[in-house]
């Protein structure tokens, strides 16, 4: 059966830019929720510190919890070659963060889609980064998760691989068992595209999966896919709301993956109005899981 972790989605400014919040602080709040680990993200800025690293991980596992999910934001697409090699440096230190936390699987993306990147060129470049890390990860036991990402908070382009024939064609060139796929499927919809037909085609490679929802707040599906695909900048038609009230079909997407057998983590992106949303969405998803499996 699925196990579920929380992201903090909503305090990522707090945690990552200015330090108003504190990890601790996280620790705290999200132990308290119905969840079995707390997804981990590269850019908190107490992870600058190395002690601090298993000392978060004691922290987290002292409440009863894990840290299975790392999640990280190299950017593979850059056209310079020193450039490359340094995200794979980060990479790897990623992943001995990772695996200092416990953690089992640790996010990879292809890179920002900049200005006058070709597609054979952006998909070459990702495929040899990706392998590169893959044999470093594997030493420490670590599976690399590619998501089908929107844009890393904190990047000035989108995704490069955000499209769906993209990110098909970038997973179906890498055949390693420590890599799979982080489904995420409201980031279909940012790429105009429907959800359920991109799970379908990646289901067997889906290891994790980033839960959340989206509204519609003007407009059709229709309009999203023909003014909204593939801008700069967040889509203006689509929110982030509560879990179970938004565009996505869990009945549906439950359905498919439990067709393949999955039972890896769930992480839960959601809270963007405060922590009692955030436990309306555990609940929800708690209840889905439960009628599924």
């Amino acid at each position: 059966m699925p196990k579920l972790a929380a992201f903090p989605k909503a305090f990522m400014q707090a945690l990552c830019k200015d330090g108003t919040m504190k990890i601790g602080e996280w620790i705290e709040m999200a132990c308290r929720l119905d969840v079995n680990g707390l997804e981990w993200y590269a850019g908190f800025l107490e992870m600058k510190n190395e002690k601090n690293w298993t000392r978060f991980r004691r922290l987290v596992e002292d409440h009863g919890k894990i840290i299975p999910m790392f999640c990280c934001s190299p950017d593979f697409t850059h056209p310079e070659f020193e450039f490359r090699q340094a995200q794979i440096k980060q990479q790897k230190r990623w992943i001995d963060m990772a695996d200092a936390l416990g953690a089992s699987y640790c996010r990879v993306l292809s890179g920002q889609r900049r200005p006058g990147l070709s597609i054979a060129d952006g998909i070459r470049l990702t495929v040899e980064c990706i392998n590169e890390c893959l044999f470093y990860a594997a030493k420490r036991n670590v599976t690399l998760i590619l998501e089908n990402h929107y844009k890393d908070d904190f990047w000035q382009y989108p995704e490069f691989a955000q499209k769906m024939d993209i990110f098909c064609d970038i997973v179906g060139r890498i055949e390693n068992p420590f890599f799979g796929v982080n489904y995420d499927p409201s980031n279909a919809f940012l790429a105009g595209e429907d959800p359920l037909q991109l799970l379908k085609r990646v289901s067997h490679r889906v290891v994790t999966m980033h839960a959340s929802d989206r509204y519609l707040i003007e407009g059709t599906l229709e309009d999203l896919r023909n003014d909204e695909a593939g801008i700069t900048g967040y889509a203006s038609r689509l929110i982030h709301g509560e879990i179970g009230k938004g565009l996505n079909d869990y009945d549906k997407i439950f359905t498919e993956l439990k067709s393949v057998g999955f039972d890896g983590w769930i992480s839960i992106e959601d809270g963007v109005e405060g922590m009692a949303q955030l436990e309306r969405s555990v609940s929800f998803m708690r209840k889905k899981i439960q009628e599924h499996w």
